[in-house]
């Protein structure tokens, strides 16, 4: 489903080139979560941004389903993005001022649902999180684990191929760590969700089917739990 050719970026320090990523070969399968290690600062979360269109790489290609996504206009590709690829980041960067239910219903507005239609979209996914009766508590009655369960139901609205998450539990406690892994790989299992996940967190990375280590620019791969 999506598949990275040669990715290169590279940033302009000022006084010299710092080569970030140097030529990563990536290929992700429907329905298969895909783990992305490695020390801080190597380009993780870059990485990620490129394959969900928000960073655009100095070289390489990026395929998804077969289509060409830096070959289209900027317009194009932010439409693709919206439709294609939901996001889930550390912080939950829900909207304070609305509730867990209309934040969810936002990337359906966004894409021109009618807003009957979006709620009801957004009250099936909350009960999916098992947030249905949290959904007209705004964040700050929330806890932690569920306001990333949200920042997943949002991120599931607007049904993407995929789902990429930027250290999904690096801001919660075991416990709701552990809830929010159960809830991916349960997604997977009900919906045949696909997530790309950035993570430190070893219980996450060693339930993936692959696992994809980043050091000095470069890509490797091996199995995770779920394929031994």
């Amino acid at each position: 489903m999506l598949r990275l050719e040669d990715i290169r970026k590279s940033f302009d320090t000022g006084r010299d080139r710092l080569d970030v990523l140097r030529g990563v070969d990536l290929t992700v399968g429907e329905g298969e979560i895909v783990a992305i290690v490695g020390p801080s600062g190597v380009g993780k979360s870059t990485l990620l941004h490129i394959m969900g269109a928000l960073d655009v790489p100095t070289s390489g290609k990026v395929y998804v389903r077969g289509t060409d996504v830096f070959a289209m206009s900027e317009a194009e590709r932010a439409a693709f993005r919206n439709r294609t690829v939901g996001f889930v980041f550390q912080f939950h960067h829900l909207l304070k001022e609305l509730t867990a239910l209309e934040n969810v219903m936002m990337p359906c507005l966004v894409g021109g649902m009618d807003r009957d239609e979006a709620a009801s979209r957004a009250e099936e996914l909350l009960a999916a999180v098992r947030l249905s009766d949290r959904a007209d508590h705004r964040p700050g009655e929330l806890s932690g684990g569920e306001e990333q369960r949200a920042a997943v139901a949002r991120a599931l609205a607007a049904s993407p191929l995929m789902v990429l998450a930027d250290e999904p539990s690096g801001n919660l406690d075991r416990a709701s760590s552990d809830e929010l892994h159960d809830l991916i790989w349960g997604l997977r299992e009900s919906i045949g969700q696909t997530f790309v996940i950035v993570t430190h967190n070893p219980d996450l990375f060693e339930r993936a089917d692959r696992v994809v280590v980043l050091k000095e620019g470069l890509a490797t791969e091996r199995e995770g739990g779920a394929r031994r």
